[in-house]
């Protein structure tokens, strides 16, 4: 079932940290949120403010755009952190063990459009658009198929 999309306004940085801060305990393993927009709209800085934000120790949460893939031990399971901007190809997906990831791991992956039909069709996606007036504000736009964030997202409604 497909559900509308919910909008939120991100008017600060800090705002948009305390979303990231808000979202990280909803998570479980199996969870994989599609963080898409352009370059500087605010996926990175949305991943590093949640997963720092269920690190035991405070720890560097650098974007992977080079690594392709970051892997950080929480007591949640395992998150992976994922930039897909520099892929060339939907094999190259498989090769970093991300579809398994799917399965058994919290993934958070930017550059979603990379992943092609392996998208997982029970992600969350948020969609981050900068505000061309507001150097600081973001739109974000929420979307999911799958009911269980219904229930979990409810609050944001």
């Amino acid at each position: 079932m497909t559900r509308l999309p919910l909008s939120i306004d991100l008017i600060t940085p800090e705002k948009t940290a305390e979303l990231a801060h808000w979202l990280a305990p909803q998570l479980r393993a199996g969870d994989c949120v599609l963080l898409s927009g352009e370059i500087g709209s605010g996926k990175t800085f949305f991943a590093r403010n949640l997963i720092q934000s269920v690190l035991a120790h405070p720890e560097d949460v650098p974007s992977p755009t080079f690594t392709l893939v970051q892997i950080y031990d929480t007591a949640e399971g395992e998150i992976w952190h994922s930039d897909l901007y520099r892929l060339t190809s939907v094999d190259e997906v498989e090769e970093l063990g991300l579809i398994e990831a799917f399965e058994t791991s919290i993934c958070l992956v930017e550059w979603p459009d990379k992943l092609g039909d392996l998208a997982p069709h029970d992600a969350l996606s948020m969609h981050f658009a900068a505000d061309p007036l507001h150097d600081t504000r973001r739109k974000l736009t929420l979307n999911w198929n799958d009911p269980k964030w219904d229930t979990r997202l409810d609050p944001l409604k």
